[in-house]
C-alpha cells in the first residue's frame, strides 16, 4: 500500500429542494386551500476517523465529493426526501485544513469522530406554510438553500506512542524491525526510509506504537529534505528515542543538529521527554564509544548504548522508555487497533 500524507480535496454540499406551490383538489370540495409541502434538506460532507487506515491513498484516485441534492416538495402536503450525506473516511491523526493551509478546521485522533466539513443546504419552505387569515390561498413558495463548494486539504500525522529521529543511515529502520513485526526497507546507505513506517511493540503488558521516519538534515525545519513533511509525523509522539550513529566521525555534530532541528521546528517538540541513543556499537571499538560517551554527556544524561543487529542495550533502553511512559501516565495509541504488526518485549 502506498503512503500518501497530503492531499487535496473539493467537497460540495447538496442543495435544498424547492417549496411546493400545490391545492387541493378533490370533489366535493370547493376551497380545498394549499397543500404544498417543504422541499428535502440538501446532503451534508462528512469526514469521520476510523482505525483501520494509515494513508491517504485512496484520495489520490477521487478528489471530489459531492453530497445529494434534497427533492422538490409536493401536494397533499408531502415534503421531499432529503439529500444523501457523504462521508470522508480518514486515518486516526487527520486534519483538515482550508484551502490555503493555514486554519485547521478540524484535527481528528479519536477513533469515530465525526465533523461536518460542509452542512447541506435547508429545504424551501411550500406554500402551506404561507397561509394565513389575511391570505388563504397563498401562491408563494421559497427555493432551498444553495449548494456551498468548498476545496480543503487532509493533511496525516501519524499517532505514536514512540518516535524515532536521527541523521539518515543512523539505524532507525533496522532498530523498528527488531523490536516490532514491521519490515521497512533496510539498506546501508542514507534515506532507505523515504515513508514514515509504524511497528507495534509490546512492553510487558502493554503495546505500544513506534514511528520510525525518514532522517533528518540540517534545515529540515524550513521543510529542506522534505523536513516539515516528515517532522510533522512525530509532533504527535509521546516520547521521542534520538539515535545517533556510533561510526561517525562527528557524532556531537549529528545530536546539535536534530536537536536543533525538532526544536525550531516546534518549541514543544523539543520539551517531549527523549531519550539518546548511540546505535552500531558492535561496529565500533571501546575507546571510540568512550569518547562518544565523553562528548554527549555534556549535553545529555540519558544516554544508551545499543547495537540493533546484536541487540545490545535494547532491553535497557525500552526498559526506560517504559519507565517514562508510565510516569508521563500516558494514553496508548496501540489500543487504536490501526497498527498490526507487534513483538512482545519483556523487562529483564
Amino acid at each position: 500500500m502506498r503512503f500518501l500524507d497530503l492531499c487535496k480535496v473539493y467537497v460540495r454540499s447538496g442543495k435544498g429542494g424547492n417549496g411546493c406551490i400545490s391545492f387541493r383538489r378533490e370533489k366535493f370540495i370547493e376551497f380545498g386551500g394549499p397543500d404544498g409541502g417543504d422541499g428535502g434538506r440538501g446532503g451534508s460532507v462528512y469526514a469521520e476517523a476510523v482505525p483501520n487506515l494509515n494513508t491517504l491513498i485512496d484520495f489520490r484516485f477521487q478528489q471530489h465529493f459531492f453530497a445529494k441534492d434534497g427533492q422538490q416538495g409536493m401536494g397533499k402536503q408531502k415534503t421531499g426526501s432529503s439529500g444523501e450525506d457523504i462521508v470522508l473516511k480518514v486515518p486516526l491523526g487527520t486534519e483538515i485544513l482550508d484551502e490555503k493551509q493555514d486554519h485547521v478546521i478540524a484535527d481528528l485522533v479519536e477513533t469515530g469522530k465525526k465533523v461536518c466539513i460542509l452542512e447541506g443546504g435547508s429545504g424551501g419552505w411550500g406554500n402551506l406554510r404561507f397561509k394565513s387569515s389575511t391570505n388563504r390561498a397563498p401562491r408563494k413558495a421559497n427555493p432551498g438553500t444553495p449548494r456551498i463548494e468548498k476545496t480543503i486539504w487532509l493533511r496525516l500525522k501519524l499517532l505514536a506512542d514512540i518516535g524515532l529521529v536521527g541523521m539518515p543511515n543512523a539505524g532507525k529502520s533496522t532498530f523498528l524491525s527488531i523490536n516490532s513485526n514491521a519490515k521497512p526497507k533496510v539498506a546501508d546507505y542514507p534515506f532507505t526510509t523515504l515513508i514514515p513506517q509504524l511497528g507495534m511493540v509490546g512492553l510487558g503488558d502493554q503495546e505500544v506504537v513506534m514511528a520510525d521516519i525518514p532522517g533528518l538534515i540540517l534545515g529540515a525545519h524550513s521543510g529542506k529534505g522534505l523536513g516539515i513533511q516528515f517532522l510533522g509525523h512525530v509532533e504527535r509522539c509521546r516520547v521521542l528515542i534520538h539515535i545517533l550513529d556510533g561510526t561517525s566521525d562527528h557524532i556531537l555534530d549529528d545530536y546539535l543538529v536534530i536537536k536543533d532541528e525538532v526544536s525550531k521546528y516546534n518549541v514543544n517538540l523539543g520539551k517531549k521527554p527523549t531519550v539518546v541513543a548511540i546505535n552500531k556499537a558492535d561496529a565500533v571499538c571501546n575507546e571510540k564509544m568512550r569518547q562518544n560517551l565523553q562528548l554527549l554527556s555534556e549535553y545529555e544524561s540519558n544516554l544508551f548504548v545499543i547495537s540493533s543487529m546484536s541487540r545490545q542495550g535494547i532491553d535497557k533502553l525500552l526498559y526506560a522508555i517504559k519507565q517514562i511512559i508510565n510516569s508521563e501516565g500516558i494514553k496508548f495509541f496501540g489500543d487504536n487497533g490501526n497498527v498490526k504488526s507487534s513483538k512482545r518485549w519483556e523487562p529483564v
